[in-house]
């Protein structure tokens, strides 16, 4: 199928008014696809796979359902990685802000800028930040990056979705891939 396109309004709206939409965007998915804290972190769940298929399954679903979590998780150590830097924190803040506010979740344009103009001007941005903060920053936010990384895929094995409701189990179970039979995990 073809990738989605960008829809737009017809009716040209002013700079602060697409940023306004673009926030109210990213709080709405944000609130919309957010999963309770308490049920993400459900020690009761945790157990160990059955078998191979099993773990790609719980990983696909997991990450499929704690989606926003995992994002948070992940931007949340990031973040911790540069708090040593204050700057760079408050800097690399600004420019993910600006990617998720005028690129990712926009839905009108800008007047007289394409979106190939934002795309280059948020890459030179991001290039700017990564040669102004050096080698050992950029550094420290892979690693924080990795380990929240590496926290939501030991979370997405370990999880089982036995816990998650009925009518969004069904959902993700029917959209994860054949890699193998999810009733293991279900005894």
């Amino acid at each position: 199928s073809p990738p989605p396109t960008s829809t737009y309004t017809t009716i040209p709206i002013s700079f602060a008014d697409v940023i306004s939409r673009s926030i109210d965007n990213l709080s709405s998915t944000i609130y919309r696809h957010h999963r309770p804290w308490p049920q993400f972190l459900s020690f009761g769940s945790l157990a160990r796979p059955d078998s191979i298929s099993s773990c790609l399954t719980r990983t696909r679903i997991n990450l499929r359902y704690f989606a926003v979590n995992y994002s948070l998780l992940i931007t949340t150590c990031g973040a911790l990685s540069l708090i040593g830097s204050p700057l760079s924190l408050l800097s690399f803040s600004l420019i993910l802000s600006l990617w998720l506010i005028l690129y990712f979740f926009r839905e009108d344009p800008i007047h007289h800028v394409s979106d190939r103009v934002v795309f280059v001007g948020l890459l030179l941005a991001s290039a700017l930040w990564v040669w102004v903060n050096g080698v050992v920053v950029v550094r420290s936010l892979f690693l924080g990056v990795g380990i929240g990384v590496f926290i939501c895929f030991v979370h997405g094995l370990l999880r089982s979705p036995d816990g998650l409701s009925l009518d969004e189990y069904r959902r993700l179970i029917v959209s994860a891939p054949a890699y193998g039979s999810v009733s293991s995990d279900h005894g």
